[in-house]
C-alpha cells in the first residue's frame, strides 16, 4: 500500500541537510545567513540585528505576523515605523514622499515566496512597496524564511509562485481588504553586491505562505 500524506512538496519543510546547503549557496553570493530553530528564535534575531530608533519598513508578510515580529516592529515604540508614519500621510498629495520612504529605511524586514538551493530569493507583490527596499535602496534587509519555502531552482520556486502562493495571497487579500489579490511584480535576487547589506533567517520550521 503507498503511504499517504498530508503535505505538498510546498508546504513540508525542508530537512536540514537541505537547509545547509541553501544557506552554503546564499553564502556564496554575499548573502548573510543564519539557520534558526523557529520564529521565536527569528523573533529575537531581528531585534539583535536592528538598533533601537531605527527607522524600519516591514513588508506584508504572513511569516512576519504570524511570528510577531511585525508587532515588535510596528506597534512596540522602539522603532521609527515606516508603515505606521505611512499611514498618518495624506496619500493624495504626499505619495511620492510615502514611495521614498518606504523604499529606503534604515532597515526593511520582511518574507519571500522561495528561496533555492543554488542560492536566489524569489519575492512577488501587488503594489510593489517592498521591492525597491529589497533590491537595493535599504542599507539594511532581513528576510526571514520558513523552511517549507526551500526549493530546488529557479523554475519551481515561480511554480511555487503561481500554484502555492498567489492563491493563498488571493484568500488573505479578499478578507482583510476586500479585493483579490495579485500577482503584479516578481523580484529575483540572484546574489548581493554588497557583502553584510542582507542577512537571510533560515528557519527549521515552516510559517508564512
Amino acid at each position: 500500500m503507498t503511504p499517504t500524506t498530508t503535505t505538498t512538496p510546498f508546504t513540508a519543510p525542508a530537512t536540514d541537510e537541505r537547509l545547509e546547503r541553501v544557506a552554503a549557496a546564499l553564502k556564496e553570493r554575499n548573502f548573510d545567513v543564519e539557520i534558526l530553530d523557529d520564529a521565536a528564535a527569528a523573533r529575537t534575531r531581528v531585534k539583535d540585528l536592528i538598533p533601537a530608533g531605527s527607522s524600519v519598513f516591514t513588508a506584508a508578510s504572513e511569516t512576519l505576523r504570524l511570528s510577531g515580529i511585525d508587532e515588535d516592529i510596528n506597534d512596540s515604540g522602539r522603532y521609527d515605523s515606516v508603515k505606521v508614519r505611512g499611514l498618518t500621510m495624506d496619500r493624495a498629495t504626499r505619495m511620492a514622499e510615502i514611495w521614498r520612504m518606504l523604499a529606503c529605511p534604515d532597515a526593511v524586514v520582511g518574507s519571500v515566496c522561495a528561496v533555492t538551493e543554488t542560492g536566489s530569493l524569489v519575492a512577488a507583490s501587488a503594489s510593489g512597496s517592498q521591492l525597491p527596499a529589497y533590491a537595493g535602496a535599504a542599507p539594511r534587509v532581513i528576510l526571514v524564511v520558513g523552511a517549507q519555502k526551500v526549493v530546488p531552482d529557479l523554475r519551481t520556486a515561480l511554480r511555487r509562485v503561481d500554484e502555492h502562493c498567489v492563491p493563498l495571497e488571493d484568500e488573505r487579500a479578499r478578507q482583510v481588504y476586500g479585493v483579490p489579490g495579485a500577482l503584479n511584480r516578481l523580484l529575483v535576487l540572484n546574489a548581493e553586491p554588497r557583502p553584510g547589506r542582507a542577512t537571510v533567517l533560515l528557519l527549521r520550521e515552516a510559517i508564512g505562505f
